[in-house]
């Protein structure tokens, strides 16, 4: 019987074609699972925390991706600032910028919410070592 923390080797590779294919059912069709099994596995814990690693794994390198852009972004901008034909090369400038500094608004709410988490966890521990201790 598999152990409830860990994986499949299907469900690796499902997980590998979710974050590459653009629909659920071509990675389902790629990994050769059935689209009601995929659904079945987004109800156990360690699937949905594996699928999830992976996919931050992919945004946070989108992340560093948009913020290695963002000096030339800024040179684009400086160049541009007062060009009357350049509105399409400042808007994707503007719009590198915008993505990378909510890139790191993201991770950082992400953080504090994995922190926060954490201490719940704390918390509900020591509410149960009690509950206990009173029996």
């Amino acid at each position: 019987m598999q152990d409830s923390r860990t994986i499949s080797a299907k469900q690796e590779k499902v997980i590998a074609y979710l974050v590459v294919e653009p629909t659920i059912e071509k990675a389902c069709e790629k990994a050769g699972i059935n689209p009601a099994t995929y659904w079945r596995w987004t109800q156990q814990e360690a699937f949905l925390k594996e699928y999830r690693k992976a996919r931050r794994t992919i945004f946070e390198n989108t992340v560093a991706r948009l913020q290695s852009l963002t000096h030339e972004a800024v040179e684009c901008l400086e160049r541009n600032l007062h060009c009357e034909n350049a509105s399409v090369e400042i808007r994707a400038a503007s719009i590198v910028l915008d993505l990378a500094a909510r890139g790191i608004e993201t991770l950082d709410l992400e953080g504090r919410i994995e922190m926060l988490e954490l201490l719940q966890k704390d918390q509900d521990k020591a509410y149960e070592r009690i509950k206990g201790q009173s029996k």
